[in-house]
């Protein structure tokens, strides 16, 4: 049955009067909530839930509803800055600044290569947007160092759901919330990052008796509603699954006739896990032999399994290995492309699966292999490139970028919607490498990023402009211009485009590169180019987005409404020729070669794997005694860019603190409110202590969101800069540190 809201009362949240409301999407976490914008006299005023749009039903979370307080802020940038020679940002024409990005950009291709150039953007963007930085980048400058922010919170789900069944995209959706025997939530505060998800969860709880499994170190409002919680050690996430998979296949909990027909690798993920008896995963875990019977039980004899997870898997040790369990763990279950069965693999950006789609970051659009000859060759084609254009392999992520910074190779960094100098590991070392390029940032303010820039060029941001955005259900919504961008700002779009016509970007005919004028014009580019791959849009318009409530991918002539679930029939992307990727191996991170990949003669079979657990590399000792996490809150959202703008969401959560448990308090002398200096081999940083059971003894959580260069509040100061094997996704969640109670703050 179809979820149906019990509240009467949607979210409206305006001020004063109101001309007209525009259709959107809010563009916050990755739920995507149908919404309206409200607007007077060209400015928006306020924003409502769109009760007939699937993903909602009119709900909005609190940074939704408050999102557009920052389209009002009186510190948007309304020009171009650049640095001049005293040091200093000083306002420029629109003209003198892109002559010179295109100057510096034409130097370093002509002089040094291509290779000279890093592109770092954003999870926040809309479709049109990527789609255009993989043809203006790629296609048009030959560029191989390019990533996204959502390499920080959704690389791994991309990654793990490759290495499982050869292509990104969920197989789950949001109905099967509601329809489920059991949900599973592992490392996801869903009650903080996801508002709106979480009532959904809590009305099936209610509505249908829904059982709810939490596996979380911290004791979070979430794990209070479960009718299970585990509270495992930081960094064991591969034993505990490994552990519950052992008990489903010595009990008999699996489906054999499905595992025969659609998988491979069995044997080698049974001989695994079949080493962690319960008490071996309670030795390393901390979780009980009888609740992880209890865990096991009710995933395996329900009639239907939904399993959610997050930052909590994806930022630990081993994160893909660990992703790859929880897919291995339905798969010998049977519990997947049918109604409330599932892997969840979720993203923490609004518009991470738009990025990954249409090849914005590592791939090439459509869900392309990198690495296949005959994926690149197709895509030149489709691009009118000569053969031989388009670079060949992985791109590199941005931990790799910060390498090659270092050792001199990128010299121009361009960054855009985003703010590494808060979100990146190890913060102290970043601003120290972005120091030492040419650096230009696209952003709406002077974050702190744009604070250490050469070239600061303002845009356009949601609500402002036109696009189209997926969420983590694979629902493709079009969000509609709501009012202009004050200044004439332009959108990321359309600085896109106006870059290309000055650096004279070809095709091999020589006509220009780019030939549309407008997002919608890029969005029916792209449709061609989506078509006959996993991520077919090629039946979708901006009309039928608007009239249907999204759609969800694939959307073509056998579905033309979309379609909810994947793997309905068992058939799986790892077909040599169709797989996104030959896949790595999961114990080093080396990519598969297209032989080797071959040779695991999959086929369009899903592919198990068994993997062993390993102890984190830094881990609590006599000098750093405890274990350091952090995390998101339920009022801000990253870095506070848009949230810390919002007076509500400010007043809830003005700075930083440190969480930490009532035994170590008493220890320390500590009483909320009290300063601490929270310390790693990395760096400290000074913040407020609050006193709570809701952490483990001997554990530290701090939000991630502060980081003013003028205050030493910066989780990421302190946090190591190690990232996945596979997804080269940081580990933030590793990590030992030391607490010291302090008189005053320093």
């Amino acid at each position: 049955m179809a979820w149906k809201s019990s509240r009467e009362d949607m979210n409206v949240y305006t001020q004063g009067e109101i001309d007209r409301w525009v259709y959107s999407t809010c563009n916050i976490c990755s739920n995507g909530c149908g919404c309206f914008v409200a607007v007077k006299d060209d400015q928006i005023v306020g924003i409502k839930g769109n009760k007939q749009y699937p993903t909602n039903q009119g709900r909005l979370g609190p940074k939704g509803e408050n999102q557009w307080w920052a389209n009002n802020s009186t510190d948007r940038l309304t020009s171009p800055l650049i640095r001049n020679k005293q040091g200093v940002l000083v306002k420029a024409s629109w003209d003198d600044a892109l002559a010179l990005l295109v100057e510096k950009t034409t130097e370093l291709v002509r002089h040094v290569g291509p290779k000279s150039l890093g592109f770092y953007h954003t999870g926040q963007a809309y479709l049109e947007e990527y789609y255009t930085i993989a043809k203006v980048m790629k296609a048009g400058l030959g560029m191989h160092n390019i990533d996204a922010n959502t390499r920080l919170c959704t690389a791994t789900a991309e990654w793990s759901l490759i290495q499982s069944f050869g292509s990104d995209g969920p197989p789950a959706c949001m109905e099967d919330i509601d329809i489920t025997e059991v949900i599973v939530i592992i490392g996801l505060n869903m009650s903080e990052t996801n508002t709106v998800m979480w009532e959904r969860v809590l009305e099936a709880k209610r509505n249908n008796g829904t059982k709810l499994i939490v596996i979380d170190p911290r004791q979070t409002l979430t794990q209070r509603f479960a009718d299970l919680s585990l509270y495992p050690k930081s960094g064991t996430n591969v034993a505990l699954l490994n552990g519950i998979i052992h008990l489903l296949i010595t009990h008999g909990w699996i489906d054999s006739s499905f595992i025969e027909k659609h998988t491979i690798g069995f044997d080698s993920l049974k001989n695994t896990a079949l080493a962690y008896r319960p008490e071996v995963v309670e030795n390393i875990t901390g979780v009980s032999k009888d609740e992880l019977y209890e865990c096991a039980r009710l995933i395996g004899t329900s009639q239907s399994t939904l399993t959610l997870l997050l930052q909590g898997v994806y930022q630990s040790m081993d994160a893909t290995p660990a992703a790859t369990l929880v897919n291995s763990m339905h798969l010998i279950m049977g519990k997947i492309g049918k109604p409330g069965s599932g892997p969840f693999q979720q993203d923490g950006q609004p518009s991470a699966m738009s990025n990954r789609e249409v090849g914005g970051a590592v791939f090439y659009p459509g869900y392309r292999n990198s690495s296949n000859p005959n994926h690149i060759r197709e895509m030149e084609e489709l691009w009118n490139l000569p053969f031989g254009t388009l670079p060949v392999g992985p791109v590199t992520h941005i931990m790799n970028m910060l390498e090659l910074i270092e050792n001199g190779a990128i010299q121009m960094m361009w960054v855009m919607a985003t703010n590494p100098v808060v979100t990146l590991p190890n913060r102290d070392r970043v601003i120290k490498l972005l120091k030492k390029v040419f650096l230009v940032v696209q952003d709406p303010f002077l974050s702190e990023t744009a604070e250490l820039a050469d070239l600061v060029l303002p845009t356009a941001i949601w609500g402002e402009k036109e696009g189209t955005m997926t969420n983590l259900e694979r629902r493709v919504n079009v969000l509609r211009k709501a009012v202009s961008a004050p200044s004439g700002l332009p959108s990321d779009f359309e600085l896109l485009l106006e870059f290309a016509r000055r650096m004279n970007l070809r095709d091999r005919h020589g006509n220009p590169l780019i030939t549309y004028q407008t997002p919608e014009e890029a969005f029916n580019e792209w449709k061609l180019i989506s078509k006959g791959r996993p991520c077919d849009m090629s039946g979708m318009t901006y009309e039928k987005m608007e009239e249907l409530g999204g759609i969800q991918w694939p959307c073509n002539e056998h579905y033309p409404q979309g379609k909810k679930r994947l793997y309905t029939d068992g058939h799986f992307h790892t077909n040599v020729d169709d797989a996104h990727s030959y896949g790595k191996l999961l114990e080093t991170g080396r990519a598969r070669t297209r032989k080797e990949f071959n040779d695991l003669e999959a086929n369009g079979r899903a592919i198990l794997y068994g993997f062993h657990w390993n102890p984190a590399p830094e881990h609590p000792n006599q000098e750093y005694p405890f274990s350091l996490n952090n995390g998101r809150l339920v009022y801000h959202w990253h870095t506070r860019t848009k949230t810390g703008r919002a007076p509500i969401l400010q007043m809830a959560a003005p700075e930083s603190y440190a969480e930490i448990h009532p035994i170590d308090a008493k220890t320390l002398s500590l009483e909320t409110g009290d300063y601490v200096r929270i310390t790693t081999k990395r760096g400290s940083i000074s913040v407020l202590a609050r006193i709570v059971d809701s952490v483990m003894p001997g554990s530290v959580f701090i939000p991630f969101h502060f980081g003013a260069l003028t205050e030493d509040e910066a989780a990421n100061i302190l946090t190591v800069d190690i990232w996945d094997q596979v997804s080269k996704q940081p580990r933030f969640k590793a990590g030992a540190c030391k607490v010291e109670k302090l008189l005053e703050k320093k």
